[in-house]
């Protein structure tokens, strides 16, 4: 049991170290003049996860609702670990970013793109998660977690983490 404590203490410190470098790295590449502009909410699609321990993916269906206006925008795509530790069974999640970009314009489906960065999550029944990934946009374009990831099912997840997006119209 105490190599248990130990295993989920070390990497709850390695992933507040990865998070708060992230950050960081975020905050350098969206310029000052970024501001919120909407919150993005991303779903499983069940039934779609890969699961290979090291690497991981499922597709994610997505709406961005814009607090500049233009409405709602919907994506598709498909989000994972790329390079960590994914050991999850019968998991469903949904994510909610806040967005930040220093050029946005309402409506162009500015989202669409490859994002990348770090994440983490423990699932138990049901569980909690935190991801930071800028991409996007000529990398113009901050997600970050407006709440924690909500999560069901059983697992843990931690390392680097991807989500692609492409307009789903």
């Amino acid at each position: 049991m105490k190599l248990k404590n130990a295993i989920v203490y070390s990497l709850a410190i390695a992933v507040a170290v990865l998070v708060s470098g992230q950050q960081a790295w975020a905050a350098e590449e969206v310029s000052s003049e970024g501001t919120k502009i909407g919150i993005l909410t991303c779903k499983t699609v069940p039934e779609t996860g890969v699961n290979l321990i090291i690497h991981s993916t499922v597709d994610v269906t997505c709406e961005f609702e814009s607090t500049a206006g233009g409405g709602i925008e919907k994506y598709k795509g498909e989000t994972g670990v790329g390079l960590g530790i994914d050991l999850n069974i019968n998991r469903q999640e949904t994510i909610g970013y806040t967005v930040f970009s220093a050029d946005f314009k309402a409506g162009t489906y500015q989202l669409a793109g490859k994002y990348g960065g770090v994440g983490a999550s423990a699932t138990l029944g049901v569980g909690i998660g935190v991801n930071v990934l800028v991409g996007g946009n000529k990398r113009s374009i901050s997600l970050q977690p407006l709440v924690l990831s909500v999560s069901t099912g059983a697992g843990v997840s931690a390392g680097l983490t991807y989500l692609y997006l492409e307009p789903d119209k």
